[in-house]
């Protein structure tokens, strides 16, 4: 298969990704954002402020690997997170960024183990996500998030954002979207 075939299957893979996650309510409103490595080292990634229920295949954003904008829609404010992501983990090939209801409701609980903040409740969970740590509070699109992703990353699958949501990884679109499912 060629570049530009496997670019257009991962388009409509995000779309339809992005779609089923807001409609099961794991991320509302224009909350959340997707990316995926292409095999070239570029990333798509959702535009800023569009809801992953109303992407389209031919309204997503290009970048380099470094993260410049090349094509498209302005990327999501989030592109140095989920560039800390890719270099974290060298199998990464994709980043699934929610604000599911639960996950963002047990990040903003008071005195949660930073090192493990979830008890690993199925056997899922243990072999999906494993430890869950916990990354301080930053505004988001700050820096400072891609800094402690750095840090934090490196073995894992997430991290919880305190106050803000998961950032989940996969090797493939499909298997980071079903980590943030399990989570």
């Amino acid at each position: 298969m060629n570049s530009i075939a496997a670019e257009d299957i991962l388009r409509r893979d995000m779309v339809r990704h992005g779609r089923s996650l807001f409609e099961r309510a794991l991320s509302g409103g224009n909350s959340g954002n997707l990316s995926v490595r292409l095999s070239d080292g570029r990333l798509l990634t959702t535009p800023t402020g569009r809801s992953l229920g109303n992407l389209h295949t031919d309204a997503l954003s290009l970048l380099d690997a470094r993260g410049n904008h090349l094509d498209g829609p302005p990327p999501t404010k989030e592109v140095p997170m989920h560039l800390a992501c890719y270099s974290a983990n060298a199998d990464c090939g994709a980043v699934v960024h929610l604000h599911s209801p639960y996950a963002t409701a047990l990040a903003c609980l008071a005195n949660l183990d930073p090192a493990d903040c979830l008890p690993p409740l199925t056997p899922y969970f243990v072999l999906r996500i494993g430890t869950l740590p916990l990354a301080p509070y930053r505004m988001p699109g700050s820096a400072d998030i891609g800094a402690d992703l750095a840090r934090l990353l490196p073995g894992r699958t997430a991290v919880l954002l305190a106050n803000h949501g998961s950032v989940v990884c996969g090797p493939s679109l499909e298997t980071a979207v079903g980590n943030s499912e399990e989570l």
